[in-house]
Parts: C-alpha cells; structure tokens; sequence
C-alpha cells in the first residue's frame, strides 16, 4: 500500500493512475489521515446480445386472452 498526500498526489497523479490499474493500492492522505484510496473502475459488463433469451422462452395462446376484469381495474388505478 502506498500513501501520498493531497499534494504529492497532485503532483503524481498520471503515475499514481497506473498504480492503481497495475494492483497497486494507491491511497491520498491528508497530513498523516488516509481520505480516500485510489482503486481502477472493474471492466464494463459484457454488452446486450439481441435474441439472446431466443428459445428459452415460450409465449402460448394464453397471453392474448384479455384480462379478468378485477385485475384489469388494478392496472387502470
């Protein structure tokens, strides 16, 4: 763990950024008092795939069929 203060890290902060994404934990101290420590974002989720539920899903003639009136006045309020 390495310890900078606001000013070192100012000063650093391009190479503290690369620390921080090799493993490193990078942390910014006031004085002696840690504030806040420097970690890299986690990779972004993988994106959307259209068509990716195809066939794992099934929809029958009973979806069509209109609503039962007491769940229909749900809905509307």
């Amino acid at each position: 763990m390495s310890t900078y203060t606001i000013y070192s890290a100012k000063t650093h902060f391009s190479r503290l950024i690369e620390e921080a994404c090799a493993g490193e934990e990078v942390v910014i101290a006031r004085g002696k008092q840690p504030l806040v420590k420097l970690v890299p974002i986690e990779a972004k989720p993988p994106a959307r795939v259209f068509g990716a539920m195809k066939g794992r899903a099934s929809v029958t003639e009973a979806f069509f069929e209109p609503l039962p009136e007491d769940e229909l006045r749900v809905w509307e309020s």
